[in-house]
């Protein structure tokens, strides 16, 4: 059966909705009953990152060395938790999702692996975070948020509330990463304010080129920011590391970002 210009090749249901999985051109995509791909894997390459969204999520990398733990806000396909177990040896996930069909889905369809490191959670993930801050028991290095279903981002998550239990949560030195949709203005001009509030606009977005995406990366108060010089020194190396595209990725911030980035970074 073909759909969404692709072979269908499962489809099942839950309380939430339609869970599909459709080929196409050698690239399989998560969908949630609309055409718009909530995860994506290559075929003859399933350990890259494929999603150009999830690519431009890693350009964490530039401000912040190999993360030991992280907390994440929606898995999708898992993509991003893969790519971090395997190349990160030392890392912890901790996953919270909201639908156990897309556990199940990403364990079969899109190699997410069984792995002692990855801890996977099915609750709500803005409830979670209100939850733990309250009483601060957990601390993470990066808490990467990717919680955007086919009817926008989840009503839990995005409120100052929510982003100031983030803070709470993070360590000194940590990072909250978030993928919004750009092409919803109202909605991301609400986040990027609440972010630069609680974070006191210690933040950059990042356009995603050819998409709606904007990533956005927020940095604690104590966390050391490397400079304009280091950073460029550090593109290359990433980039032949993790083959991502890192030298784009600082020079769409810088070019995003004027005022911020000049100054949280220093020449």
């Amino acid at each position: 059966m073909r759909k969404y210009q692709g072979q269908l090749v499962h489809q099942s249901f839950d309380e939430e909705g339609v869970i599909e999985i459709v080929e196409s051109e050698g690239v399989r995509a998560l969908h949630f009953g609309s055409s718009s791909r909530q995860s994506s894997m290559l075929l003859t390459d399933p350990d890259q990152l494929h999603s150009l969204y999830a690519r431009a999520m890693m350009a964490w990398l530039l401000f912040k060395d190999a993360p030991g733990d992280v907390l994440m806000i929606g898995l999708g396909g898992g993509s991003l938790a893969k790519f971090l177990l395997q190349r990160f040896e030392d890392c912890k996930i901790k996953v919270v999702e909201y639908r156990r069909g897309v556990v199940k889905i990403a364990r079969s369809h899109f190699d997410l692996p069984l792995d002692s490191r990855l801890k996977i959670k099915i609750g709500d993930g803005g409830h979670y975070i209100r939850q733990k801050s309250l009483t601060a028991s957990e601390s993470y290095d990066l808490l990467m948020i990717d919680a955007f279903d086919h009817e926008g981002m989840s009503d839990s998550i995005g409120g100052e509330a929510f982003f100031d239990g983030c803070k709470t949560l993070l360590k000194p030195d940590g990072m909250l990463i978030i993928n919004l949709w750009g092409t919803d203005k109202a909605l991301f001009q609400d986040v990027a304010w609440h972010l630069g509030r609680v974070f006191d606009w210690r933040l950059l977005f990042l356009p995603v080129r050819g998409r709606g995406n904007v990533i956005g990366f927020a940095f604690n108060d104590p966390m050391p920011l490397p400079t304009q010089k280091e950073l460029r020194g550090r593109t290359q190396a990433l980039e032949n590391n993790y083959h991502l595209e890192f030298p784009v990725f600082l020079q769409d911030l810088k070019r995003n970002n004027r005022t911020l980035f000049n100054r949280i970074i220093k020449p």
